[in-house]
């Protein structure tokens, strides 16, 4: 048989060959409660209404379906969706509330249209296709879906690509969508055209986004034994990533100290240096609320020892009591990794849970072995281990997820070849980072009662969001080329439905070392990475060389620009916690690409350097070197700005009014990148003088009101920490402005939770040119009203 079966699967692939890139008719189908069953000529279909505007559609030459449970989609869909199917010459038709599939009987390509028969997108006539392959000596089929594409169509999402320096828009472009160090794949993509897709699939894959000329694009997945994938109808892409979310799961709440600064560097040594840092945080009254110990604090012992070397820690838990005495919490870097000789990777053998993949030690120069994360016994294990040595023992905050690819260099047939539980690492190339998370957040919620869970991540994947992770964009360089490209990758990180994603402020090596942060250059990367930071979901410093805000290798220019970047986004914590909540309650995005609020408007497609941070500000970092190096003699020192049509928009730092639709050139001196408020925005903004995010929760609350057009905002409270949230102890209030009466209403609070204000200080402010302009607390407010949760209106 062995022998044989080579021939065999030459004279399978010359008979599939033939057919896998032609059409499939349709001989019949059958309707059940939740889908229609197509049996056609050359395989099955099957599509599945989950919900009026969430549709499944699996295709296989195989005899039937795998029958493994999604690793991505959790959502078991008990509810039953209402769904008809027609049959007209040529065509099935199955009609929702919400939409039409049409099924083409001759092609079995299908064709999805709005119910007045619009259409929103549809599969090329040569589709759905398996195609047999040999792939590091593993025989298996490729899976391809290929869909029609409009000229002016847009394409966002498919996850970051922290070294990808190209266009944010992917239509035209190819992706590898296959993770590996450096490089990532979330399999969702969003379209201007109003739909969204999830290709349920794991191997390595690859997007080819200019087919046909460029009227086409495909997704090809190395391995597999079905086409599976997810349609969901917006129109917009708020409602796109609901939809996503409803499949995949929420985002749980982060803890409200997690929006502040984290201060993070490659690597606090010793015990007695985190302690100093600290120390001088707050003797500066800098705002901060987290420090981070990266990795080998456990040295001169293996990785996935779990210790702390008692030398340079001799005190770890009250180390980490001093912290939370100071108001800063404490995150620890831990890695799926085990070096021999530790009573941990012993267990892991014994059990067999250790994989063949390894990674090949930078520092010890030793070949260290992945857990397999795939496995929930080994999950459980592994949390067990790290619980006991270092997040419950010594009362760590959050959690730090490096190295999780998994990453074994140039080394990925050996990655297609290890062995799971589940299946073949061909199959699984893509979800190590998703099924380790998973169990670490199993793990977390189960034995750390009334502590948010908080990952920090190298690498995501669909459906991550709901481990309580944050992605960050791994190893990037000190260079204005490498921060340049995070903008537009964090953009399509979050339009691929993670929300939240950060990078290391300033880069994280420099040719593998630490830049001079003291020469002026370096400065001004420094600063233009942190006024980008402060307006990205989580707000995180970290690489190798000193870059701590009270550091001697700034001076006082750089070190009061800092500060008041520091201090903005502290101002803004209201408004960013209120958002976090929309996150988990509404399914938002924070960091929006420009197609999520100006979709229509084709100018915001091939942007890659702008994006709105929640519905009000229109963020556009200044990622070109102005002021020092070879640009300096050039004396530029503006960056161009689109701003968005159909809104007016009032630049952050002076007031002026501009209208939209337009290019301008803004100002860009050191001290400011360029900010802009959308005409009906309504800001609320803490108090200027707190040096951790819980600190003061009675002081007033200043809200900006920019005046042009209506506008809403929603504020959300709980009580900062825990999942009390989550059995509804939470309260919310909704801020409306009319603009054409000029008058601000408040509703009543809807919810309770323990530790509740009984009121709030409100100080309005109608911003006018400087009159509530800029980072500062405004002077004299329109109106200053004391809200008891009762309903009011205020005349401005």
């Amino acid at each position: 048989m062995k022998k044989s079966f080579p021939l065999f699967l030459m004279q399978l692939a010359m008979i599939v060959m033939g057919y896998s890139n032609a059409s499939a008719n349709v001989l019949s189908y059958t309707k059940t409660a939740n889908a229609v069953i197509f049996k056609l000529d050359k395989g099955v279909m099957q599509i599945n209404i989950r919900r009026a505007d969430i549709i499944e559609v699996k295709y296989t030459i195989l005899n039937s379906f795998p029958s493994q449970a999604s690793l991505v989609v959790n959502n078991s869909w008990q509810q039953k969706a209402p769904f008809t199917v027609s049959d007209l010459k040529g065509e099935v038709i199955i009609s929702t509330s919400r939409l039409k599939v049409i099924v083409n009987k001759t092609t079995h390509a299908i064709t999805y249209t709005d119910l007045l028969g619009h259409v929103i997108t549809s599969e090329y006539q040569q589709n759905k296709a398996m195609t047999p392959a040999s792939i590091a000596g593993i025989n298996t089929y490729n899976c391809e879906s290929q869909f029609n594409s409009p000229g002016n169509e847009a394409l966002f999402g498919l996850g970051c690509h922290p070294e990808d320096t190209l266009s944010i828009n992917y239509k035209g472009r190819n992706q590898s969508m296959a993770i590996k160090y450096m490089t990532g794949a979330i399999p969702v993509l969003l379209s201007t055209k109003g739909y969204g897709l999830l290709w349920d699939n794991y191997s390595a894959s690859q997007f080819f986004g200019a087919e046909g000329g460029n009227t086409r694009f495909k997704y090809v997945s190395e391995s597999g034994k079905m086409v599976d994938y997810y349609f969901f109808y917006g129109p917009d892409f708020d409602h796109i990533i609901d939809l996503y979310r409803t499949a995949t799961g929420k985002a749980p709440m982060f803890p409200k100290w997690s929006f502040g600064l984290f201060q993070s560097q490659d690597r606090y040594k010793s015990e007695a240096e985190i302690l100093t840092v600290a120390d001088n945080y707050r003797k500066n009254h800098i705002p901060v609320d987290a420090i981070v110990q990266d990795w080998y604090y456990w040295d001169p012992l293996p990785i996935g020892s779990h210790i702390m070397t008692p030398a340079r820690y001799p005190h770890p838990k009250q180390m980490v009591d001093q912290l939370h005495k100071d108001n800063i919490h404490a995150m620890i870097s831990i890695w799926p990794l085990f070096g021999k000789n530790t009573n941990n990777y012993d267990a892991m053998k014994s059990n067999g849970f250790l994989t063949d993949i390894t990674w090949d030690n930078v520092v010890t120069h030793t070949f260290d072995s992945y857990y397999d994360a795939h496995n929930p016994l080994a999950r459980k294990l592994y949390w067990e281990q790290a619980r006991d040595s270092l997040i419950a023992r010594y009362g760590w905050d959050a959690w730090w997820v490096d190295q999780c690819e998994p990453d074994n260099g140039t080394l990925l047939d050996e990655r297609r070849k290890s062995n799971f539980s589940v299946g073949k690492g061909i199959d699984y190339f893509n979800t190590y980072s998703l099924e380790h998370s998973k169990g670490l957040y199993q793990g977390w919620r189960k034995d750390i009662p009334g502590k948010r869970a908080f990952f920090l991540i190298r690498q995501a994947f669909a459906g991550q969001q709901r481990n309580a992770t944050t992605l960050w964009s791994s190893d990037i360089t000190c260079t204005f080329k490498a921060f340049k490209s995070q903008v537009p990758q964090g953009i399509n990180a979050c339009a691929s439905g993670i929300p939240y994603w950060t990078s290391d402020i300033g880069g994280y090596h420099l040719n593998w070392n630490a830049p001079n942060w003291s020469r002026p250059e370096n400065r001004e990367l420094f600063t233009r990475w942190f006024q980008f930071g402060a307006f990205c979901t989580m707000f995180r410093i970290h690489g190798k060389g000193e870059r701590a805000l009270f550091s001697n290798n700034w001076d006082d220019k750089t070190k009061a620009i800092l500060l008041d970047y520091d201090k903005l986004r502290y101002r803004l914590l209201p408004y960013i916690y209120s958002l976090a909540g929309k996150t988990t309650l509404d399914n938002y995005t924070m960091m929006r690409s420009l197609a999520f609020d100006f979709k229509d408007d084709p100018q915001v497609y091939n942007i890659p350097d702008q994006y709105m941070f929640g519905p009000a500000f229109l963020v556009n970092p200044v990622t070109e070197q102005l002021y020092t190096g070879k640009n300096a003699a050039k004396g530029k020192t503006t960056r161009d700005v689109y701003l968005p049509a159909a809104t007016k928009w009032y630049n952050f730092w002076n007031g002026e009014v501009l209208a939209g639709g337009k290019h301008i050139d803004a100002d860009a001196p050191i001290d400011k990148m360029p900010l802009y408020i959308k005409a009906g925005s309504i800001i609320p903004m803490g108090t200027a003088d707190i040096e951790y995010a819980t600190e003061k929760p009675n002081a007033p609350i200043e809200l900006r009101v920019y005046p042009g057009a209506n506008g809403t905002f929603k504020i959300y409270e709980d009580a900062n920490d825990g999942y009390d949230y989550e059995k509804g102890q939470y309260a919310t209030f909704t801020l409306n402005w009319a603009d054409k009466t000029s008058t601000l209403t408040i509703s009543a609070t809807n919810g309770r939770f323990n530790g509740m204000l009984k009121k709030h200080t409100f100080k309005i402010v109608k911003v006018n040119g400087l009159h509530g302009a800029g980072i500062a607390v405004t002077g004299k407010a329109d109106k200053v009203v004391e809200y008891d949760g009762k309903a009011m209106s205020i005349k401005l």
